[in-house]
C-alpha cells in the first residue's frame, strides 16, 4: 500500500458500519484509532464547528465512516456525462481554493462510504440503461463518462481501502461507460488495478511554485507529471486539469513552463491521446473567511478584490470570480499559451 498523507487517531463511525464488509476491513487497517459513533457522516459538530486554527491536523487525523444513502446520477456536461454516487466525501489534501471545506463549514477529513455493493449496483444499472453513445460531445466521443470523485481524491481514498479498486474493476465490464476522477496524489497501487482504458484520470497541474502554496499536503508537481507515462502504460486513459488558474503578476511565463516540462516528458503515446480542462479560479468569501485563520497567506493570490467581481452560482451561492469583461480574455491568452507549447493538447473544456 502507498503511504498515507495520515495519522488516524479517531474515526467517527455511524452504528451499521461494522456490519458491511467494507466497514470492517477499514477499522482493521487502522485497529488503535478511537472508535466514536455518530448518528450521521454528515452532522458531526466537532468537525463542523472545530477551530479553523486546527485545520490540518482533522485533515491527518480525522476519519469518516458512513453509509451513502442517496444512490442518484446528476447530468453534467463538464467533466463527465454523469456525476456518480459517491463512494466518498472529503479529502486528506487541503488545497486553499476547495469549495467543499465551506459546505462543511471546516476541514471536512475523508468520509469513507463503506455500502460500495450498492454504489456499483446503481452505477451499473445506470450505464446499462443508457444504451450506446450515438451522439459524440466534449465528455467523449463514444462512452458515457461518469465522474467518480466530485468531493475528494480517489488516490488518496484507494489508499484506505478497496472502494477505487471496485469501481475501476466495475468500469472493465461497462463497454459504453468510462469512469473518470481528479487527482493531486499520487499512489502507485492504481499501476496494478488493470483498467484497460476504461477509467480517465485528469490529472491535476498548476506551477510548482503556486502550487507549494495552494496545493497543501498534495504530492509535488513534478511528482504528479512522472507518474502520468506510468499511468497511462497501466491502462489508464490520461488527460490533464489546469485548474484552477490563479491570476498573479508573471502567470504566462510560470505556466509556459510548466507546458514546457510536460511536452519535455510527456511520451508520444500520451501526446497523441491528451486532452485538457482549463478552470479559471472561482473563490467564495465563507472560504476566505477559514484560510485566513489557518492559511493566510494563501489569501494573497486567491482574494483579489481588484480583479474579481461576485457572481451567484447555480446553487446559488455567491462566488467571487474573476472580472466578466476580462476573464473570457484571460482564458484566451490562456488557451493560445498552451496551443504555441502543446498544440496536441485538445481543449477538452474550459470555462
Amino acid at each position: 500500500m502507498a503511504v498515507l498523507p495520515l495519522d488516524i487517531d479517531r474515526i467517527y463511525m455511524e452504528p451499521v458500519v461494522e456490519e458491511y464488509v467494507r466497514g470492517r476491513e477499514i477499522l482493521a487497517r487502522f485497529p488503535q484509532a478511537e472508535r466514536i459513533p455518530v448518528a450521521s457522516h454528515w452532522r458531526i459538530p466537532e468537525l463542523r464547528e472545530g477551530d479553523p486554527g486546527d485545520y490540518l491536523a482533522t485533515k491527518r487525523q480525522a476519519l469518516v465512516l458512513g453509509v451513502k444513502k442517496g444512490l442518484t446520477f446528476r447530468p453534467n456536461g463538464r467533466s463527465a456525462d454523469f456525476i456518480a454516487p459517491s463512494s466518498s466525501n472529503g479529502c486528506a489534501m487541503a488545497c486553499a481554493y476547495c469549495y467543499v471545506a465551506r459546505r462543511k463549514g471546516h476541514a471536512n477529513p475523508i468520509s469513507v462510504f463503506v455500502n460500495i455493493e450498492a454504489i456499483l449496483a446503481a452505477t451499473a444499472r445506470h450505464a446499462t440503461r443508457q444504451g450506446s453513445k450515438t451522439v459524440p460531445n466534449q465528455v467523449d466521443p463514444s462512452s458515457w463518462v461518469y465522474d467518480l470523485g466530485e468531493n475528494g481524491d480517489l488516490s488518496v481514498d484507494a489508499a484506505i481501502s478497496g472502494n477505487v479498486r471496485d469501481l475501476v474493476a466495475l468500469f472493465r465490464t461497462l463497454p459504453g461507460a468510462k469512469g473518470s476522477f481528479a487527482t493531486k496524489w499520487v499512489n502507485p497501487d492504481l499501476l496494478g488495478y488493470d483498467p484497460a482504458g476504461r477509467t480517465r484520470i485528469r490529472m491535476s497541474l498548476m506551477p510548482p511554485a503556486l502550487a507549494k502554496l495552494l496545493d497543501v499536503r498534495t504530492s509535488p508537481v513534478a511528482e504528479r507529471i512522472a507518474a502520468i507515462p506510468e499511468l497511462h502504460r497501466a491502462g489508464y486513459e490520461l488527460h490533464l486539469n489546469f485548474s484552477p488558474v490563479v491570476l498573479r503578476e508573471g502567470w504566462e511565463a510560470e505556466w509556459s513552463l510548466l507546458f514546457e516540462e510536460l511536452d519535455d516528458v510527456l511520451p508520444a503515446a500520451v501526446k497523441d491521446q491528451l486532452a485538457a480542462e482549463i478552470i479559471m479560479l472561482t473563490h467564495n468569501s465563507d472560504l476566505h473567511e477559514i484560510n485566513l485563520a489557518w492559511h493566510p497567506k494563501a489569501e494573497d493570490l486567491l482574494w483579489r478584490p481588484d480583479i474579481q467581481e461576485e457572481k451567484v452560482s447555480e446553487s446559488g451561492g455567491a462566488n467571487l470570480r474573476y472580472r466578466a469583461g476580462w476573464k473570457g480574455r484571460w482564458l484566451q491568452r490562456f488557451k493560445d499559451l498552451l496551443a504555441s507549447r502543446m498544440p496536441y493538447c485538445r481543449v477538452r473544456y474550459a470555462f
